[in-house]
C-alpha cells in the first residue's frame, strides 16, 4: 500500500470485527511512528495501548461513571456556519447509515455511547502528554496520531480517533496509572479490523474542494 492509498482508504471506523490485533504488529507500527515530525524534537506524545481484560475493565468503569466536563474545547468551530454545516454533514451520513432519524434523540445518544466500548475494537490507544505542552506540541501530537493511523492502514488495520474519551479523562488516567497533575489526557484511538459489511463504515464522506482551502501563488 502506498501513501496515497493509505490516506484515501483511512476513515473513522465505527464497527470492528471480533479479531485480535497482534502485539508485534502494533509494536512495529508504534516503533515506526516515532519518526513523525516534531518541532524542536520535543516528541511530546505518550500513550498506553490496552486490550483484553484491562481494556474491558476500563470500559466497564466508563459505562458506570457519568461523563465529566472535558478539559479542552473541541466545539469552538461551531461559532461559524461553514464549520457547523461540515459537522451536520458527517452526522447526516453517520446516522443515516445507521437508519436513525434526526428527531430520534434516544437512538442517537445510544449510538454515541458506543464510543465507550470503542465500537468493538480489540485494542485502544490512549494518548496524553505533559500539561506544559502548548499549541505547537498539540499539533505535533496530531501529526504523530495521523502517522500511526496511516501505518495501521499499511498493516491492513483501521482506527477511529476518539476525542469523546476526554469526557472520562479522570477515569482513564486513574486506570492506566498516569498523574492528573502532570498529564493532559487527549484522546482515545480505536484499533482493529473494520467490518467491511457494516453500513456505518461505508457511507459517503464529504471533503471541502481543494480550491476552497488552498491557494497556489507564483506558479
Amino acid at each position: 500500500m502506498n501513501v496515497t492509498e493509505a490516506v484515501t482508504s483511512r476513515r473513522s471506523v465505527r464497527q470492528f470485527l471480533d479479531k485480535p490485533v497482534d502485539l508485534e504488529t502494533l509494536r512495529r507500527v508504534m516503533d515506526t511512528a516515532r519518526w513523525a515530525a516534531s518541532g524542536c524534537n520535543y516528541q511530546p506524545w505518550e500513550a498506553t495501548i490496552l486490550t483484553g481484560e484491562p481494556l474491558k475493565a476500563l470500559q466497564e468503569k466508563m459505562q458506570a461513571t457519568p461523563p465529566q466536563q472535558a478539559e479542552y474545547d473541541w466545539s469552538a468551530p461551531g461559532q461559524e456556519d461553514a464549520y457547523t454545516e461540515r459537522l451536520h454533514g458527517i452526522s447526516r451520513g453517520m446516522f443515516g447509515a445507521l437508519g436513525i432519524a434526526r428527531d430520534d434523540g434516544e437512538a442517537r445518544m445510544a449510538a454515541m455511547a458506543r464510543n465507550t466500548v470503542s465500537f468493538g475494537a480489540p485494542a485502544v490507544l490512549f494518548c496524553y502528554f505533559p500539561r506544559l505542552m502548548k499549541e505547537a506540541q498539540w499539533s505535533d501530537t496530531g501529526m504523530w496520531l495521523q502517522t500511526v493511523a496511516l501505518l495501521l492502514r499499511e498493516e491492513g488495520l483501521d482506527s477511529c480517533f476518539q476525542e469523546y474519551m476526554a469526557l472520562w479523562a479522570d477515569v482513564i488516567r486513574d486506570h492506566i496509572g498516569i498523574d492528573k497533575e502532570r498529564y493532559m489526557f487527549f484522546c482515545g484511538m480505536a484499533i482493529g479490523y473494520r467490518d467491511e459489511d457494516a453500513p456505518i463504515n461505508n457511507f459517503e464522506r464529504e471533503r471541502v474542494a481543494l480550491d476552497d482551502q488552498v491557494k497556489f501563488v507564483g506558479f
